[in-house]
């Protein structure tokens, strides 16, 4: 088996996971339960992709100037500045680290 076959079997398996999600009922949908589920996945998905981006290179652990963008980005949320501002707030602190001679 070729990684092509591998490729189009992900494809495939992604677009029926994404059709089966519109072929459940909406009434499922509306449970309180079921939002609050969805909810904490979400907020889950969204702290292990943070983490793993942040302290993994590979199969390395690493602690470079991510970790700076990370705590700028974290301390500009907590001052409830906009989006864009926490993005550029994280990216400047990473330049200034890696300036400054972190990796």
């Amino acid at each position: 088996m070729t990684l092509w076959f591998w490729i189009l079997l992900a494809c495939a398996l992604a677009f029926l996971t994404k059709l089966a999600g519109y072929l459940v009922p909406a009434r499922w949908m509306d449970n309180p339960r079921m939002n609050r589920v969805a909810g904490t996945l979400t907020i889950g998905l969204l702290a292990s992709l943070t983490a793993v981006n942040t302290f993994a290179s590979g199969q390395q652990l690493v602690l470079d100037a991510r970790i700076v963008a990370l705590a700028a980005a974290a301390v500009a949320l907590l001052l409830r500045a906009p989006f864009l501002v926490v993005v550029l707030a994280g990216a400047v602190a990473a330049a200034l680290a890696r300036l400054a001679g972190m990796p």
